[in-house]
């Protein structure tokens, strides 16, 4: 399965990239597991993509849970929480 992944705000900051495209390997089916997946590439992704840290997640352009299914072209967006006033 082919997806893009967007990456903003801190997080691009923190990665040192906006956007990239990758091939899954098998397993990896839902927003969570594409998260624990990132962040096995240890250092900057751990830390930034850490289960602590509040991170928002939308496909498609959509905001998504965490069980989200992912599809094959899927556009996935990691973001901070937004704050307004």
């Amino acid at each position: 399965m082919r997806i893009t992944i967007l990456y903003f705000a801190a997080l691009r900051e923190a990665l040192g990239t906006g956007r990239e495209t990758v091939e899954l390997p098998g397993g990896i089916a839902d927003a969570g597991r594409l998260r624990e997946w990132l962040r096995e590439r240890g250092g900057a992704w751990a830390e930034a993509l850490d289960e602590r840290r509040a991170v928002r997640i939308a496909i498609d352009q959509a905001m998504a849970r965490a069980d989200a299914p992912l599809r094959d072209g899927s556009e996935v967006a990691f973001f901070p929480p937004v704050t307004g006033g």
